[in-house]
């Protein structure tokens, strides 16, 4: 994890204790939301727990989930908006904003702050190892620039995430000593993945993500210079020796390049754990197998071909016809049992909440997830699991 990927820090939450004392009027309401408070804080537990493995996760957002949509969804048999979903506020930091929390009485905003935590949590779970309506559109209070729920943020998140499952094919690939061109193709179309993510995070704010920025710029560069490499011995394959030549050339200045950001990316101070690509295994054997690549095609032009070199680079028109990484669509679990009209009705707003209401929450701090600290034991690089 600290090696190679880049993460950002999980978002951080005010506690939430679901004390709606009078709007919930006989047992089975106050037991929801009893079950609710209990539900979000074993989620909030696991978002933090190293042990915590994904059959966890996910039953344990589908038990908050599943009760948290009869704060959401009409139980009443009309159109009419849930009466339950603004009566409790809920706080939120940004994973590019520090400690500083935004708030909305929303259970929406709930829904999709925590969402957002849970699938960066299967990020990170990720790099340890090495859909339906968009909810976010229905919020009353639309997303400022540069939060987590900003269109381009969310973007940014998907297309990193592809283009790291991505990662694992180019590796997988390379153990299985795929013919050099499939290699080629799936490197040139990760960078093209990492370009379409940096270039997302073109119109934010550099203050936030300048670092962030960094580290898919150096991704670009590296999984670019993976592309010429095993282009160029493509080429050489078919006795093109001097545009062979010339493409590991190009790999040798995009290797040279990812090497510079790589540094640039660890002095630039922002959000985040800081990755050390250029210290991982997958790294460094790169730029040995471009060096030495480069070398025996140079020999080889010497004493065979005979061939210029072309004073352009090839271009890498290349598409993989298979590997590409699919992302899956999301599917919110079904509402709790618990849930009915009855239950429903047995929530009285008119009661009102009058000890929690929405405060100035850029006034506010609230307290970071504490993460585990976890050091890699041995970089042996890419391990497919």
């Amino acid at each position: 994890m600290t090696h190679w990927f880049h993460r950002n820090p999980l978002k951080a939450t005010a506690p939430v204790t679901f004390s709606l004392y009078g709007v919930a009027t006989n047992s089975a309401s106050a037991k929801i939301c009893n079950d609710l408070r209990i539900a979000r804080a074993r989620l909030l537990e696991f978002l933090v727990d190293v042990t915590c493995k994904p059959d966890m996760m996910k039953k344990a957002t589908d038990d908050y989930f599943s009760l948290l949509q009869g704060f959401i969804t009409s139980l009443d048999g009309t159109t009419q908006e849930n009466k339950l979903r603004f009566i409790q506020n809920f706080k939120w930091t940004d994973t590019l904003h520090g400690n500083i929390a935004s708030a909305q009485q929303d259970a929406i905003f709930e829904l999709v702050s925590m969402g957002f935590n849970i699938g960066l949590w299967y990020t990170k779970y990720a790099s340890r190892l090495s859909g339906k309506e968009d909810q976010t559109s229905r919020l009353v209070t639309q997303p400022e620039k540069g939060t987590d729920l900003d269109s381009r943020v969310i973007e940014t998140y998907i297309v990193q995430c592809q283009a790291e499952a991505q990662e694992v094919t180019i590796a997988r690939a390379i153990e299985l000593k795929h013919k050099a061109d499939l290699i080629a193709a799936l490197a040139n179309e990760t960078a093209i993945f990492y370009q379409k993510a940096d270039h997302t995070l073109t119109s934010l704010d550099p203050a936030y993500i300048t670092k962030w920025r960094k580290y898919l710029q150096l991704k670009n560069c590296f999984y670019l210079a993976y592309a010429y490499c095993y282009h160029g011995q493509t080429l050489l394959a078919n006795d093109k020796c001097g545009e062979a030549i010339r493409s590991l050339q190009e790999a040798e200045k995009f290797y040279t390049k990812a090497e510079v950001l790589c540094k640039e990316y660890g002095q630039t101070k922002g959000p985040g754990t800081t990755a050390k690509p250029s210290e991982h295994l997958f790294f460094r054997k790169l730029g040995s197998l471009v060096k030495n690549t480069l070398e025996k095609c140079q020999r080889e032009n010497g004493f065979i071909y005979f061939q210029k070199v072309p004073p352009e680079a090839p271009q890498l028109e290349l598409k993989a016809s298979y590997g590409l990484v699919e992302p899956q669509k999301f599917e919110l679990p079904s509402l709790d049992s618990q849930w009915s009209p009855e239950v429903y009705s047995a929530f009285d707003i008119t009661k009102g909440l009058k000890d929690d209401k929405v405060k100035d929450a850029k006034e506010e701090e609230l307290k970071p997830m504490k993460e585990p600290d976890l050091k890699p034991h041995k970089d042996t690089g890419c391990v497919i699991c």
